[in-house]
C-alpha cells in the first residue's frame, strides 16, 4: 500500500464489545494459531496501513494480556455498550493529523483478507466513502475520506455506520469483492461457521 505524509491511510480495528450474545469474550476465540483478534490484528499489519488503531473495551484487560497488541495506538472506550459508534468516537482523536483515509476492520469478521482491503483502496478513488461489495451484499470494511471525519465523531448507537451510509448513499463507491460476505461472530453458531471456513470445511 503506497503511502506519503500527504497520504496517510489508517485502520480502526473495532474490538470493545462486551459479547453479550456470546457470554465470552470473542475478541478471545481460538482461531488458527491465536485467536480472533490476533486474525484480524494480523490482516491489518500485512495490509500495510500507516497506523493501526485498536478500540477496546469489554475484555479490555484480557485482550492485553493475551493479544499481541505490539503497533497499535490501544484507545479505551468505556461506554462500549453504547455501539460501536462509541468506539469509533473515541479512537478518532488518536489518528495520526495528517490521515487522509481510516478504513473500519471489525475484530470479529477473520475472513477479511489483505487483498480485500487493497482493492478497496484502490477502488475508491477520489470518493469520500467506499464500501465492500461482496456477491451477496455489502459489508465490511468500510473507507472514509477524512472529509466525513467529523461525522464519524458524532455518530450515536450501534448501526449508526449503515445510517451515514444512506445518507450518503449518492457518494458511495461499492468496490466488488469476490465471494460471500465474510461472517462476522455474534454467536456460537457464528463461531462454528468461521472455524469450518478456515478449516476450509462446508
Amino acid at each position: 500500500m503506497p503511502s506519503s505524509p500527504e497520504h496517510r491511510i489508517a485502520a480502526l480495528v473495532l474490538a470493545a464489545g462486551g459479547s453479550r450474545r456470546l457470554g465470552r469474550p470473542k475478541q478471545l476465540l481460538p482461531y488458527g494459531s491465536g485467536v480472533l483478534l490476533d486474525a484480524v490484528l494480523g490482516t491489518a499489519r500485512e495490509a500495510g496501513f500507516d497506523q493501526i488503531v485498536l478500540a477496546l473495551g469489554g475484555a479490555g484487560d484480557a485482550v492485553r494480556r493475551s493479544v499481541d497488541t505490539s503497533g497499535c495506538d490501544v484507545v479505551d472506550n468505556p461506554s462500549y455498550a453504547d455501539g460501536c459508534s462509541s468506539s469509533i468516537a473515541a479512537a478518532m482523536p488518536a489518528l495520526h493529523p495528517q490521515t487522509e483515509a481510516l478504513v473500519l476492520l471489525l475484530g470479529d469478521q477473520p475472513g477479511v483478507t489483505p487483498a480485500s482491503v487493497h482493492a478497496l483502496l484502490a477502488g475508491r478513488g477520489d470518493s469520500s466513502l467506499a464500501v465492500c461489495q461482496y456477491d451477496d451484499g455489502v459489508g465490511h470494511p468500510f473507507a472514509f475520506h477524512r472529509s466525513l471525519f467529523p461525522l464519524l465523531a458524532q455518530l450515536h448507537g450501534d448501526k449508526a455506520v449503515w445510517k451515514l451510509l444512506e445518507q450518503r448513499a449518492a457518494d458511495v463507491v461499492e468496490v466488488a469483492i469476490p465471494g460471500p460476505v465474510p461472517l462476522d461472530v455474534d454467536t456460537e453458531d457464528d463461531y462454528r461457521q468461521v472455524l469450518a471456513a478456515l478449516r476450509g470445511t462446508p
